[in-house]
């Protein structure tokens, strides 16, 4: 083997390292993953995929008529010329269980509604491939009797698309009482809570019992104020434990949040307070099930620590405790430190509509206020990162009086940091980028002429706002494929995807 060999002449100068770019493409077959900066550079690509595909209206039935909710849409339909601004319908909140089998969804004229994701998505599939749009009116016919039904598709202000089949329901309950939050157990998959913020009880469903009256309901604590008046306080929100089935939290309208022990009691044996009477609009856990956080209507988020000092006594006390958060933080206050937006607009303290973590960073937490602005607080150093300023309705001559009576909830996609809030102004969500690092058009140090990396052919990344056939009140994303389910203020749900195309 020698004979092969042959002596290299020394050198005394050492041998130059060239520097190839890395694989892209093939990076996750070697590494065996997405590299997270891969999946960011591809996500204007999933994001100009999503479009609108199924529409399903309210039309349903119990016990052979029309629920109230249906009935509403009904009588309504007579006075689409003259629309009142303020009227109570619409789906208000909507929820998926952990493996994105059921969705559940609740409308402000209080139907309880849990339906098959995989049902809805084979007929939003199915409509997506139907180049025709379906629309319909409802006609009042016999006035002697004052039935409604549905007559021939004529032209309408609310399209909806295939029905769906209503046997694949799990439950449909009309409460007749007006519901605002829908939530599911998070540690027992059976139990769906509901609450209203015109009442000061959580009602817990199991989704096994075809039942109109609830399992469980937890009550709060009568209060007496200095004068010997009874204080109304009602709930906002609600948040069940991670890992404790049964460990329940729900904001009120005294800035309050009450924990409940439901294997002590149906009263709270627990309450978190702000010091403040203010609202808390929505309230969220993070993924160590160790701090909780309240937005508030005064723009302020709280944040109280459940692992032990003082807290730690209270939990194992069977007497109401008041425990005192562990920070707070005001945003119109973090919002002023962004010389670039306070240059642009007059800060002003403005209500939190809503609250949630990323799952895919869990030290995001994402906020949307009141006028249609949407962010990210860092919770490691309490900073606002990124934020997305829509122009505001009066440019366009809107009047978003109708709004009001609506708290916009929006819903993080389950991976790239993609954050799905509806419009305040108009019909459709915006998809917005909200990547952790000032790559993201939302972020507060990004730099849009920002030179490419040499040898690398640079990505232009930037939102994307999807037009759809109705206004939007709250979203909720599959937490596998990501499909987005967006309720409606015409109490329907629409969804959005991937365009379906037949071969």
């Amino acid at each position: 083997m020698d004979r092969y060999l042959f002596p290299l002449d020394p050198s005394t100068e050492n041998p130059k390292c060239i520097r190839r770019p890395r694989w892209k493409r093939a990076l996750m077959e070697l590494n065996g993953k997405f590299e997270p900066k891969y999946r960011h550079d591809m996500s204007h690509l999933l994001m100009q995929s999503y479009s609108e595909i199924g529409a399903f209206g309210h039309s349903y039935h119990i016990d052979g008529l029309p629920c109230q909710t249906h009935m509403s849409l009904i009588t309504n339909a007579g006075f689409m010329d003259n629309p009142a601004p303020l009227r109570k319908e619409g789906v208000s909140a909507l929820e998926f269980d952990n493996k994105g089998i059921y969705l559940a969804s609740v409308t402000k004229l209080g139907c309880l509604m849990v339906h098959d994701f995989e049902t809805l998505y084979c007929h939003g599939t199915k409509l997506s491939t139907c180049n025709k749009v379906l629309t319909f009116s409802y006609v009042l016919l016999k006035f002697k009797l004052l039935s409604f039904f549905f007559a021939h598709p004529v032209n309408s202000k609310y399209p909806v698309g295939l029905k769906e089949d209503e046997t694949k329901h799990l439950l449909h309950i009309s409460t007749h009482q007006q519901l605002d939050v829908v939530r599911w157990n998070s540690a027992n998959q059976d139990e769906v809570a509901c609450t209203s913020t015109k009442s000061s009880e959580v009602h817990i469903f199991d989704i096994g019992y075809v039942s109109s009256e609830p399992v469980e309901v937890l009550r709060m604590r009568p209060t007496v104020s200095v004068h010997g008046c009874d204080v109304h306080k009602v709930l906002s929100d609600i948040a069940f434990s991670l890992t404790d089935k049964s460990r329940l939290y729900a904001s009120d309208t005294h800035g309050v949040i009450n924990v409940w022990d439901r294997r002590i009691s149906d009263l709270p044996c627990l309450g978190l307070t702000t010091n403040c009477n203010s609202t808390i609009n929505s309230i969220q856990l993070n993924m160590e099930n160790q701090i909780i956080a309240g937005a508030s209507k005064n723009g302020i988020i709280y944040m109280w620590d459940l692992r032990g000092g003082r807290s730690s006594a209270a939990f194992q006390s069977h007497k109401e405790v008041y425990n005192y958060p562990l920070t707070s933080v005001k945003l119109a206050s973090m919002l002023e430190k962004i010389w670039s937006l306070k240059a642009q607009s007059n800060i002003v303290s403005k209500e939190i509509h809503s609250i949630s973590v990323n799952p895919s960073c869990p030290y995001q937490l994402a906020f949307h206020l009141d006028d249609g602005w949407s962010g990210v607080l860092d919770i490691h150093n309490l900073q606002v990162t990124h934020i997305h300023c829509p122009p505001p309705s009066w440019l366009d001559g809107l009047n978003d009086s109708s709004n009001l009576s609506y708290l916009r909830k929006p819903s993080w996609l389950p991976i790239n940091s993609i954050y799905a809030a509806g419009s305040s102004t108009h019909n459709g969500i915006h998809l917005l980028d909200f990547y952790p690092d000032s790559t993201s058009p939302c972020h507060v140090d990004y730099i849009e002429d920002m030179q490419s990396i040499p040898g690398e052919k640079s990505q232009h990344k930037q939102n994307r706002f999807i037009p759809l056939s109705e206004s939007v009140t709250a979203c909720a994303t599959h937490p596998l494929n990501g499909t987005i389910i967006a309720g409606t203020k015409q109490s329907s749900l629409l969804m959005i995807s991937q365009r379906q195309e037949s071969c």
